[in-house]
């Protein structure tokens, strides 16, 4: 896999949402039940932010409410860095390094597509290399079609 696209079509594009006037409690209680470790925050279908486990564990500190009375809008991440389809998962690796975000939405023509996780770039990581030496092994040892050695020049 060398594209978002592609790490899209293996997982599904099923995204999990919460709105921003939503109790950070019920936005976890999702996570839980989903096993997600973010929920993207959408508001009349716009995406205008992220709550991730990691923004509610650094957060929960700076609060004197329960979490039932805390709106998602005070603990999410607002600037939210997004890929495309059409990304390589190298450029995702990168930004997500880069920005120290584990999550990335997957945005198309302006509309919410995906979202990738940094679990699933470094598994379309994995995979590329396992096939990348494959490949070069079955070149090396000339073992192509048939399992027949190549032909020496």
């Amino acid at each position: 896999m060398e594209r978002v696209k592609e790490i899209l079509e293996t997982k599904g594009g099923e995204v999990w949402s919460t709105s921003p006037d939503a109790s950070v409690y019920h936005a976890l209680l999702m996570m839980a039940d989903k096993n997600v470790g973010a929920l993207v925050v959408l508001e009349s279908g716009a995406l205008v932010g992220i709550l991730s486990e990691r923004d509610v564990a650094r957060q929960i500190v700076n609060h004197d409410r329960s979490l039932t009375e805390i709106p998602v809008r005070e603990m999410m991440s607002g600037a939210v860095h997004t890929v495309s389809p059409e990304d390589s998962v190298r450029d995702c690796m990168a930004l997500m390094t880069e920005r120290r975000v584990r999550h990335l939405p997957v945005l198309e023509h302006g509309s919410l597509a995906g979202i990738v996780s940094i679990g699933d770039v470094v598994k379309a990581t994995i995979d590329l290399q396992a096939f990348t030496i494959q490949q070069l092994e079955t070149y090396i040892t000339g073992k192509g079609s048939g399992g027949r050695p190549g032909r020496a020049y």
